[in-house]
């Protein structure tokens, strides 16, 4: 029998204790103090035909729609004028394009539960949608729950929207089922809009490798340490939201190149479309557009504050 020295012992004591190397490294940072200087701001006719105006960062920050007051970033819309061409918001689009990662976002504050909105935080690729589209915050007028979604071209068919309702199927390809894409609801009403807000907001994070692609939604009293520390490592959060993966699909070659995009626009494909059974058709307008250019004070709640947004890659 041999019977370790001490000295042998405390080397294995030593190398138990030894902290684990994480999974991921932060290789951006969207501090709120430089939010604005890591996006371009797209002025160009919104690609959803939604009725809005989208202003350059100059015009944006004279005008109230964002700001930073070093500790959180705001991105706001118009809610002072009556705007019959289009009420003013702003699409934020990543100057830095990713393939694969895992990108954690604090959000204190979301627009949503407001007839005509339709505000979204997403990632996409070039030449939609052959490199893909990724949807972690989304929905439109008086939705009280968040859904996600994948976007893509053709021959993608992917399983995994674990936790979520009135799923849309398992088939992401973007031109097969009027642009529905893969996804579904999330049944946790904190996860959107007014009851999101209600509790402070909370953390979405997103990993995407060559096998998955899973989205977390954490609320403001559920946030698990690892989350917002440099060194996040999924492997400790639990269940995703949803999980998408399976064999129906190949990842690396419809997924690439994507920028993070924050935006808020008004009717349009989405919100305009489902105007008439979304409870809003009661309102003393017309139609989506007629009650988004006259009812501006609605929108005041329209607003993203970002406490954080922190991309990391693989070691």
């Amino acid at each position: 029998m041999i019977v370790p020295t001490p000295m042998a012992l405390a080397a294995v004591v030593t190398a138990l204790a030894a902290p684990v190397l994480a999974k991921y490294s932060v290789v951006e940072d969207y501090a709120p103090s430089a939010f604005f200087d890591h996006f371009n701001f797209y002025t160009g006719a919104d690609p959803t035909h939604g009725f809005v105006q989208y202003i350059d960062r100059p015009t944006a920050q004279q005008t109230g729609l964002v700001s930073s007051n070093g500790s959180v970033a705001y991105m706001g819309v118009d809610h002072q004028t009556v705007s019959s061409g289009g009420r003013a918001s702003v699409r934020l689009e990543s100057r830095n394009t990713y393939t694969h990662g895992l990108f954690i976002a604090d959000i204190a504050h979301m627009p949503g539960d407001v007839c005509g909105v339709w505000p979204a935080f997403w990632t996409f690729g070039p030449n939609w949608p052959n490199n893909g589209e990724i949807d972690i915050i989304e929905a439109v007028n008086r939705d009280t729950n968040n859904h996600l979604s994948l976007h893509t071209a053709d021959r993608c068919h992917m399983t995994g929207a674990t936790a979520l309702t009135n799923s849309t199927g398992d088939n992401c390809f973007a031109f097969a089922n009027g642009n529905a894409g893969c996804g579904a609801y999330d049944p946790n009403p904190q996860s959107f809009g007014a009851g999101f807000n209600r509790i402070g907001g909370g953390v979405y994070a997103v990993e995407w490798t060559s096998q998955h692609i899973a989205i977390w939604f954490f609320p403001r009293d559920r946030i698990p340490k690892n989350v917002l520390s440099p060194q996040p490592d999924p492997a400790q959060w639990g269940t995703p939201v949803a999980d998408w993966s399976g064999g129906g699909c190949d990842i690396d070659s419809h997924f690439r190149e994507h920028q993070i995009i924050f935006d808020t626009t008004f009717c349009g494909d989405w919100a305009g479309s489902v105007w008439s059974n979304s409870g809003c058709a009661s309102t003393a307008a017309s139609s989506c557009t007629d009650f988004v250019a006259n009812h501006p004070a609605a929108f005041a709640d329209a607003f993203w504050l970002i406490n954080s947004l922190k991309v990391f890659e693989a070691k």
